[in-house]
């Protein structure tokens, strides 16, 4: 069982040689529930394509979830864990020098463009400008709005103050963003996502049709400030949102030691009410972002691309707009780890399974786009390729790893392992550990914490020691100790009621 975590080298694949254009849309901090009805373009992509609806991200925070994407490799081995904002940290915020990726692998046989959000930091400086990847990111959006003389969206009453770990060792103050509400006066026309659109079909139609293209696409969308424009800042009545019965609730056996983080800190100070109108607002965000998305597949199908593309659609992250009492993501429940995750493929590509409800990583998807264009790699990879999956194969049934260690510095840390129907959370702060056991299939809300219940120690005991050797076969910075599930008994047992 453990060889099938480890990763596989992709030098034995049979070469398919597929030379199709590869478009990868990638939002940020999308919930996977809200794809929907609402949103008509990606649901349309999701018909057509295949669906991993128990996808999730190798860790809940921008950096480290891209680096991981573009790799295939766990943050612990491409060495990026954080969001590189504090000097002292930020080397852990950024990807080995010369690790295979898939700009470097694929940017000399495709025309290959990045549009939009660039959080895939590297030592090597891969967006230099020896790369041969046009990078359009939002550095540029930056200067074109000071041509227009506009303002960008946003602003300092968007972010509040927060206390925050550096080195696992002592607390400082930074600002991040908070679920302020607002219209963005400049209008749709300069706001980023829209911007993004724009340059990724400029790439599309200008692209050297002597290659295939290779376009990344990178959405700020629904990730805050929620600076919204209009229509959509008023597109979603309050009447017509739906909220799951978690927003607004701190769960007594949830873990306490969140509200040392940001998501706890932050989101345990509003009411489910005041998480209604929050939610509008958001939802009127993703219709936005979904508006954008059809722009750009408009624009592949007038160049007659759509048909023979693989289209990729998935998000860094989610979001938790107040499930569970908490706000943003970094944390391992499952609106902020599971995110969309759609594949479609050319038309001529046979595929056999469409609804995939196996889990699997978003370190998967760089693996399976090799294997897709019988491109080797010189690494094992920790994530494997999905196209057997897609064709039918039986899937396996092997664990997925999440984790995380602080957003702008290291401090907080959590780990957690999912395998068939159950998630194990580790909580780890300072010299405490929290454990939380769901049953994802049939508790969806994560309502019930299981790792309290006699009847599922053996599964908690079992799912922790596959935690504590994959880390130990990763090389994690941190280690669990072998009594951590007495000790959190005992330490915590006065809280089951």
């Amino acid at each position: 069982m453990l060889a099938s975590c480890l990763g596989v080298s992709l030098a034995t694949a049979q070469p398919k040689g597929n030379n199709a254009p590869i478009i990868i849309i990638m939002a940020d901090q999308l919930r996977f529930d809200v794809v929907g009805p609402g949103t008509p373009h990606i649901q349309s992509l999701m018909r057509e394509g295949v669906n991993f609806s128990r996808a999730y991200c190798a860790a809940p925070l921008c950096a480290p979830s891209r680096a991981s994407f573009f790799t295939g490799l766990s943050p612990n081995r491409t060495g990026s864990m954080i969001n590189p904002w504090e000097e002292e940290d930020e080397s852990y915020g950024y990807t080995k020098a010369n690790t295979p990726n898939l700009y470097s692998l694929l940017e000399n046989k495709w025309d290959s463009w990045h549009v939009g959000k660039q959080h895939f930091f590297t030592q090597d400086n891969i967006d230099s400008p020896t790369s041969k990847t046009h990078w359009i990111t939002q550095q540029d959006y930056q200067q074109w709005m000071k041509q227009q003389k506009k303002s960008k969206p946003g602003g300092r009453e968007f972010k509040a103050l927060v206390p925050e770990m550096v080195s696992g060792t002592r607390t400082h103050l930074r600002r991040y963003s908070i679920p302020v509400v607002s219209e963005y006066k400049e209008g749709n026309d300069y706001f980023l996502d829209h911007y993004i659109a724009n340059e990724s079909i400029r790439a599309i139609k200008q692209r050297d049709k002597s290659k295939p293209l290779l376009l990344n696409t990178m959405f700020l969308a629904p990730h805050p400030p929620f600076d919204i424009p209009e229509p959509y800042f008023s597109m979603v009545p309050l009447t017509d949102v739906k909220m799951p019965e978690n927003v607004g609730v701190w769960y007594p056996q949830q873990s306490p030691l969140q509200m040392y983080n940001i998501s706890g800190f932050l989101g345990a100070r509003y009411s489910r009410e005041e998480w209604q109108n929050i939610w509008a607002k958001y939802l009127g965000l993703v219709k936005l972002l979904d508006d954008e998305i059809g722009r750009i597949i408009a624009a592949l199908k007038e160049e007659g691309l759509y048909d023979q593309s693989l289209i990729i659609f998935t998000a860094d992250h989610g979001e938790m707009l107040g499930s569970h009492s908490l706000w943003q993501k970094m944390c391992m429940y499952e609106e902020s780890a599971k995110v969309p995750l759609i594949v479609k493929f050319p038309t001529d590509f046979p595929m056999v399974s469409k609804d995939i409800a196996t889990p699997v990583s978003l370190t998967d998807v760089f693996p399976t786009l090799l294997e897709f264009t019988g491109l080797p790699t010189i690494v094992d990879l920790d994530g494997s390729s999905l196209l057997p999956m897609i064709q039918g194969k039986k899937a396996e049934d092997r664990p997925v790893f999440i984790q995380y260690d602080g957003n702008g510095s290291l401090g907080n840390f959590q780990r957690s392992v999912v395998q068939g129907n159950y998630k194990l959370i580790v909580d780890l702060f300072k010299d405490e550990v929290f454990l939380e056991l769901y049953d994802v299939v049939n508790d969806r809300q994560e309502t019930t914490n299981l790792a309290f219940q006699e009847n599922h120690a053996a599964t908690t005991c079992q799912l922790l020691e596959t935690l504590r050797t994959y880390m130990q076969t990763k090389k994690d910075r941190l280690s669990l100790a072998p009594n951590a599930y007495e000790r959190f008994i005992k330490d915590y047992k006065t809280i089951v009621k």
